[in-house]
């Protein structure tokens, strides 16, 4: 499965349950990598290596596990980004015929 190619949906669920499982977990030295690594493929380019180092040095630092980065990630992505680039928000209309 290709995380990039995910509706943005599917990548706040998995951004939040990511996050959880980053502030529960007590093996962060295995975590570190993987929550870097998924973050990268989640959102491409630049801005997710930038994304998956952060991410990494986030949960391998003792104390800032509590911090929601693909949480955070998905709120820049699709929340606060520039309006030429965001993705139409699909509006269902119902008809009452």
């Amino acid at each position: 499965m290709k995380l990039e190619k995910l509706s943005r949906n599917k990548k706040l669920v998995l951004g939040i349950i990511f996050d959880l499982v980053g502030m529960i977990t007590f093996i962060d030295i295995i975590w570190a990598p993987v929550s870097g690594y998924l973050m990268s493929k989640m959102y491409s380019g630049r801005k997710g290596r930038i994304a998956g180092i952060l991410s990494f040095v986030e949960e391998i630092l003792p104390g800032f596990d509590v911090i929601p980065s693909f949480t955070i990630m998905w709120f820049l992505t699709y929340v606060f980004k520039k309006d030429q680039d965001k993705e139409p928000i699909p509006i269902k209309v119902r008809s009452d015929n």
